[in-house]
């Protein structure tokens, strides 16, 4: 497979990065292009990929294209690539921004699917999930699914549910860091190093998401288990729930898609 990836941000770094290192494809057969011409240069020396200033030459030279722009900057970057489009799968991460839409800017026929990945792709413990567009093909969702399941877990929903994604997978990671920090800052308060505090808190986190995804069990029975009567962490549970960290994260990821539907609509 040529995967040709259009912009080279953040998070199509993480991406890019994993489904190298898991093997999907060989850096030879990566072509990547971003409007500052110094992120491709700079990920092309770190990995080995194909570096190039025009989007166009990455869609001639690749059969699936990856279209990691900015939501606001994806149309206008399919329909410069219109002439060079056909036979071709997009695959779009742009938040918010419809099928519909992916498939009027790129033109009649373009195979299209949206993807909701996040970050932790870089290190293959990404969450993604994935909606077909009107003429993707089961082939090209075995594409989508190798080149995401290949760094983490990948889902197939309808379109409707991505922006609930966005929210929940897409900005989690962002939660996670906050809560490690706020964790390690505890430790800190009560007399452990920084280092100590943050490795405590980050295994800690991991661990309890492994415990969920080993075991199959509900986490609520898995953090009564932890809970014992009049214990220390029942009183730590108190705590939390008495700050409203349970509503703030159900909040977190309701605002996230909420935003995420608003994108899709500017």
């Amino acid at each position: 497979m040529t995967l040709g990836l259009i912009g080279c941000g953040k998070m199509a770094s993480a991406l890019v990065r994993g489904v190298l290192k898991a093997g999907v494809c060989q850096p030879k057969a990566v072509w990547a292009s971003d409007c500052f011409f110094e992120l491709a240069q700079k990920l092309a020396s770190d990995t080995g990929l194909q570096a190039v200033r025009s989007n166009l030459e990455v869609a001639e030279a690749s059969q699936t294209l990856l279209l990691c722009v900015k939501p606001q900057d994806s149309l206008s970057a399919l329909v410069e690539l219109r002439a060079a489009l056909e036979g071709k799968l997009v695959v779009s991460i742009a938040a918010g921004v419809s099928l519909a839409a992916l498939e009027g800017a790129a033109g009649p026929g373009v195979r299209i699917i949206r993807v909701m990945p996040n970050t932790p792709a870089l290190v293959h413990k990404g969450a993604s999930a994935y909606a077909l567009g009107t003429h993707a093909t089961p082939a090209d969702a075995e594409v989508v699914l190798a080149l995401f399941g290949a760094v983490g877990f990948a889902a197939q929903v309808k379109e409707g549910l991505l922006d609930a994604v966005t929210g929940l997978s897409g900005s989690g990671p962002a939660y996670a860091f906050l809560m490690i920090e706020a964790l390690a800052d505890a430790g800190v308060l009560m007399g452990l190093s920084r280092d100590l505090s943050v490795k405590l808190a980050a295994q800690t986190l991991a661990g309890a998401a492994e415990m969920v995804l080993q075991t199959g069990e509900h986490p609520g029975k898995l953090r009564d288990a932890v809970a014992s009567p009049g214990g220390t962490t029942i009183a730590g549970i108190e705590a939390l729930e008495a700050s409203g960290v349970r509503a703030g994260l159900i909040s977190a990821v309701r605002k996230a898609a909420e935003r995420s539907r608003e994108m899709g609509k500017e």
